[in-house]
């Protein structure tokens, strides 16, 4: 009996995990629709991302966080560049290598895409969930959250 309780368990699980990872990647693809994100590939987006959250860094640490070839990241880089949303220094400690960083048009530009992301959210939440439905996924957060906690 034990048995049978632990694979449904298991089966179960199973299942919630595919019909999430499959709702997450809809709900991805729907804000990005929402936000107007430009003309910048996943790649780039991606980069940024990176830049944002872990500062400064090099075209090869980028590449190596990244899994591409540092002449693939050089190309994503010179993109961004030209688009003002990413600049570089020389490296003080080595001439050679140029440490890249976000600009003050890319954070505003960061800012608004995510402002963008939150009003769809706002708007979407407020027409079509109810007052107990919008306190039940309130609750579902904190279980979400769990799940990508180290």
């Amino acid at each position: 009996m034990r048995s049978t309780s632990a694979d449904s368990s298991a089966a179960r699980a199973q299942e919630v995990a595919a019909e999430l990872r499959v709702l997450i990647g809809h709900l991805k693809r729907r804000l990005r629709e929402e936000s107007h994100p430009g003309e910048f590939t996943g790649s780039q987006m991606s980069a940024l991302a990176r830049l944002e959250r872990e500062g400064p860094a090099t075209v090869t640490t980028l590449a190596r966080a990244e899994g591409v070839r540092p002449q693939s990241m050089g190309a994503t880089i010179a993109t961004l560049e030209a688009a003002g949303l990413v600049a570089g220094l020389p490296d003080p400690k080595d001439g050679r290598q140029t440490i890249l960083s976000l600009t003050a048009a890319c954070r505003q530009w960061i800012q608004a895409h995510r402002a963008a992301h939150e009003d769809w959210l706002y708007r979407t939440l407020r027409a079509r969930l109810g007052p107990a439905e919008l306190d039940e996924l309130a609750r579902a957060l904190s279980l979400l959250q769990r799940l990508v906690e180290p």
